[in-house]
């Protein structure tokens, strides 16, 4: 390992997605024959870390499993992933996180069994201090207990260490979580609901004003949109046109490319840039973390 590599710490979900696609959603009662089905890796938290390590930062991973075979499954694949799994617990009598997605007539419906991820308690955040102490930054979001988020956010502000948090699934947050936050990443939908505002600058403002460091709003094709406490004004990075083949994970993909990024001492200008890119490539494939590209891959698209 090279001795300058980031150091990222990710707490969140770990889901296994069962994709089923038809041609159309069947009615209350109804059944229909689909068109597949496949078994995909997933949940936010392990989505963003893989999209982390894939880069190449040393990524732990803080979350939990249930002690059954998908649980077993999820693992390996994050070991694979050269991601430190120590930190994640095998639960028993919990499931391993679900989400049974349908897609159809350019749609989706998912549900979303949270299962173990409901499990994680402030004791497992306790054990796992000493690494996220020496972490560089680390990530957050909202599909894992809103007390363990909090708590989480308090005891890396009181180490210094940076925090991003990616505010999704949208819920109410407090003010004094958004105050241990450096970096709030919320969609344009995301924002909205967060502060009840009718634009992106006033939506902005407001969160800086309850304490947020940094807002950092992704608007889809039209780019990115930030500002970071101080600034008189926001700033925009232009969106890439790029071939749609999946959406999939891309939201998931630009926080972990901007994790890996401010991890490694960038500004933020070149982080949203180089995370844009990442977020990019991961559209123009299938699947969430299948999609996911490597350093290489970015830099070869950031040079042309």
């Amino acid at each position: 390992m090279e001795t300058n590599q980031p150091k990222v710490v990710v707490i969140g979900s770990i889901n296994m997605d069962m994709v089923t696609r038809a041609t159309r959603f069947p009615k209350k009662g109804e059944t229909i024959s689909g068109v597949s089905f496949d078994q995909l890796p997933g949940g936010k938290g392990a989505n963003q870390a893989v999209a982390c390590a894939r880069l190449g930062a040393a990524v732990s991973m803080v979350g939990a499993v249930g002690n059954d075979p998908t649980g077993k499954v999820l693992l390996k694949q994050l070991q694979d992933e050269k991601i430190n799994t120590d930190w994640i617990q095998v639960i028993d009598n919990e499931t391993t996180g679900m989400a049974q997605i349908t897609v159809a007539e350019e749609d989706n419906q998912i549900i979303i069994v949270p299962g173990a991820n409901f499990a994680i308690t402030k004791s497992q955040i306790d054990a796992a201090k000493a690494v996220i102490q020496a972490a560089d930054l680390i990530i957050l979001q909202l599909e894992i207990p809103l007390e363990i988020v909090e708590y989480t956010a308090e005891v890396a502000a009181g180490f210094g260490v940076k925090v991003i948090l990616n505010p999704a699934p949208a819920q109410p947050l407090s003010d004094t979580l958004l105050s241990n936050v450096d970096y709030l990443t919320p969609n344009e939908t995301e924002l909205m609901y967060l502060t009840k505002q009718t634009s992106v600058k006033e939506g902005m403002d407001s969160l800086l004003k309850e304490g947020v460091q940094g807002v950092i709003v992704t608007l889809g094709s039209e780019g990115v949109q930030y500002i970071e406490k101080g600034d008189t004004a926001s700033s925009t990075v232009k969106g890439r046109l790029v071939e749609v083949i999946d959406t999939t994970g891309a939201g998931d993909t630009f926080n972990g490319a901007l994790a890996y990024k401010l991890a490694g001492g960038s500004n933020v200008t070149d982080a949203i840039e180089f995370a844009n890119v990442a977020a990019g490539l991961s559209i123009m494939r299938f699947g969430a973390q299948t999609g996911m590209p490597t350093f290489a891959e970015v830099q070869e698209v950031m040079n042309t």
